[in-house]
C-alpha cells in the first residue's frame, strides 16, 4: 500500500511511465511513409527483411526514439544535479559551461584540422565540453556562486572566441551550423554505441547518488553526522552531471530547455525528495524529447524543425506559467 506522502510522486511516476509508452509507440509511426501502431508492433516483433516500412521503423525510427529517450533522460538528470548542487533551481546544464566547450571544440577542429563527419565531430564536441566543465569547476570548487560565476564567464569568452572563428571562415560556418542545431533527425546513423553505454552508467550513477545528495541537502553537519564525505560527494555529482550532459549535448547538439524545465516542474511533484526528483526525470525528460521529436516531424511539409527549437517552444511558456502561477521553486 503506498502511504500518503509517497502517493502523489508515485501515481506521476506511473502515469508519467504510461505516456511515455504511449509516446513512444506513437512515435515509430509518424514520420514520411506513415506506419500503423499493428505494423509497427509486427516490425518489432515479426519483422520481414524485405518490407521497406518494417526497415524503417527497425533501423531508422527504434533507434531515433531510443536516442530521444537517453538524450532527454541525461539532460533532465543532469539539470537536476547541477540545480541540486547550486542551490539554484533556474540552473542548467550549460552552466558548466558545457554547451560552450563542446561548440569551440567543433569550431577549432573544423577550422585548423579540417575535423568533419558526424563521429569525429562527436568525439571532438565531447571532449571540448568535458574539459570546459573540468575548467569550470576547477575554478568554482564546491561553492555554488563561484561555480555559476565561474560557468558564466568561461561560456562568455569560449563563445566570443567561437563567434570570431566563425566569421573568418564560411566553410567552418558551416560545419558547425549542421552540428549546433540541436536535433535527432540522421544522428541515429551515427556511431553510438559507446555514447549511449557511457549516458547508460552515468545514468545509474547518478540514482545511486541519490540518497547521499539528500543527507548533503540537510546540511553539512547533518550529512557529516550520518556518515557522508559532502565534499566527495559534490565532486562526484559535478562529475557525473558533466558526462552526462557532454554526451548528450555531442551526441545531439546543444538542446538547452530540458535540463532547466523539467527538473524545476517535476520538484513540485517530488515533495523535496531527491530521490522522486531523479527517477520523474528519467520520465518527463524522454517525455518531453519523444513529443517535441514527433512534433518535429509533422509540422511542416517540406522537412522538420530542429527538435532544441520545439523544447524551447514547448518549455518556455511552461516555465512561465509555473513560475506566474506557484513562483519559484527554491532548493
Amino acid at each position: 500500500m503506498i502511504t500518503t506522502p509517497h502517493r502523489v510522486p508515485t501515481l506521476a511516476l506511473v502515469g508519467g511511465l504510461a505516456l511515455l509508452v504511449a509516446a513512444l509507440l506513437l512515435s515509430l509511426t509518424v514520420g514520411k511513409g506513415d506506419v500503423g501502431v499493428a505494423e509497427s508492433l509486427r516490425a518489432l516483433l515479426a519483422p520481414d527483411p524485405t518490407d521497406n516500412a518494417h526497415i524503417t521503423v527497425r533501423t531508422v525510427r527504434v533507434p531515433r526514439a531510443m536516442l530521444a529517450v537517453l538524450v532527454g533522460a541525461a539532460l533532465a538528470l543532469s539539470g537536476a544535479l547541477v540545480q541540486t548542487l547550486t542551490r539554484n533551481a533556474l540552473a542548467e546544464p550549460g552552466l558548466l559551461g558545457v554547451t560552450a566547450g563542446a561548440s569551440f571544440a567543433v569550431v577549432v577542429a573544423t577550422q585548423f584540422f579540417d575535423a568533419s563527419g558526424q563521429a569525429v565531430i562527436l568525439v571532438v564536441a565531447f571532449a571540448g565540453a568535458t574539459l570546459a566543465a573540468f575548467a569550470v569547476q576547477a575554478v568554482g570548487g564546491a561553492d555554488p556562486l563561484r561555480l555559476v560565476l565561474a560557468g558564466v564567464a568561461l561560456t562568455a569568452v569560449l563563445a566570443g572566441f567561437s563567434i570570431g572563428i566563425r566569421l573568418m571562415d564560411p566553410e567552418t560556418f558551416d560545419v558547425y551550423r549542421f552540428w549546433s542545431v540541436g536535433s535527432l533527425a540522421g544522428r541515429e546513423q551515427a556511431p553510438l554505441l559507446v555514447p549511449c553505454v557511457v549516458l547508460l552508467v552515468a545514468l545509474g550513477a547518478a540514482l545511486l547518488l541519490g540518497p547521499a545528495l539528500s543527507a548533503v541537502m540537510l546540511g553539512d553537519d547533518v550529512a557529516h553526522g550520518l556518515g557522508v564525505s559532502v565534499a566527495q560527494i559534490r565532486v562526484l555529482t559535478l562529475l557525473v552531471a558533466t558526462v552526462l550532459a557532454a554526451t548528450a549535448t555531442a551526441v545531439a547538439g546543444p538542446i538547452m530547455f530540458v535540463g532547466l524545465i523539467v527538473p524545476h516542474v517535476v520538484r513540485r511533484v517530488a515533495q523535496g525528495s531527491i530521490t522522486w526528483l531523479m527517477a520523474l526525470c528519467l520520465i518527463v525528460g524522454p517525455l518531453l524529447m519523444i513529443v517535441a521529436d514527433i512534433l518535429s516531424r509533422v509540422l511542416l511539409e517540406t522537412g522538420e524543425v530542429p527538435v532544441a527549437i520545439l523544447t524551447a517552444v514547448i518549455g518556455g511558456p511552461v516555465l512561465i506559467w509555473v513560475v506566474r502561477r506557484h513562483g519559484a521553486v527554491g532548493v
